[in-house]
């Protein structure tokens, strides 16, 4: 018989699903509407759950939105982490064009949205200065390892931070209209410059 520990709890299962419609809808809310526009009441209306259910799971509104920026980036990491350092041609590539996609979706759109209210918010300011370096040494990290950059050899660290700066470059310039095609271009380009310098013996 299966321990009373281990069943499935419905209203725990539930407040889950709460938690996480509400975190997806602030980050879409953020990234269309921006600071201004994406109240607790709209970010609750849109997840489809009451404006006192929203404050139950997050208390104040800079709760809400870190806790929406950081639940999307951890999944976008957990994207990372799952894939498998290809081999062969394009290999470089490939990993090339995994990072810099960090910065051309919906996350990314919505963390820049909460840095401009950062920037004058002191309350949220100190979170998401927080939350960003977190995210930085973590993506970086994970840009070592698809890589498989040896960081002793010199210029290699360089050229890896220098790489996720031009993803978040690249992905500034697709906010406004779409850069796909300049992008490709670019991720051309810096894939061969990676591979020339992840080439060289240390």
């Amino acid at each position: 018989m299966t321990p009373r520990t281990a069943l499935r709890d419905p209203k725990q299962d539930r407040s889950r699903a709460t938690r996480r419609r509400l975190l997806e809808a602030a980050v879409s809310c953020l990234a269309e509407h921006g600071w201004a526009g994406s109240t607790v009441a709209v970010v609750a209306e849109r997840a489809g759950v009451s404006r006192g259910a929203a404050q139950h799971h997050f208390p104040t509104r800079e709760d809400l939105f870190t806790a929406a920026v950081e639940h999307v980036a951890e999944e976008r990491s957990a994207e990372l982490r799952a894939l498998v350092a290809p081999r062969g041609e394009g290999r470089v590539r490939t990993v090339v064009e995994a990072l810099v996609s960090l910065y051309t979706g919906p996350l990314f759109r919505a963390a820049l949205q909460l840095w401009v209210a950062a920037s004058y918010e002191e309350q949220l300011g100190a979170r998401v200065t927080a939350l960003e370096a977190k995210i930085g040494r973590e993506t970086h990290r994970m840009a070592v390892e698809l890589l498989g950059a040896d960081e002793s050899v010199p210029g290699v660290r360089e050229t890896v931070q220098g790489l996720l700066d031009m993803g978040r470059g690249l992905g500034l310039a697709n906010l406004l209209t779409d850069d796909g095609h300049r992008r490709e271009r670019v991720v051309a380009q810096w894939s061969k410059i990676l591979e020339g310098i992840l080439a060289t013996p240390s």
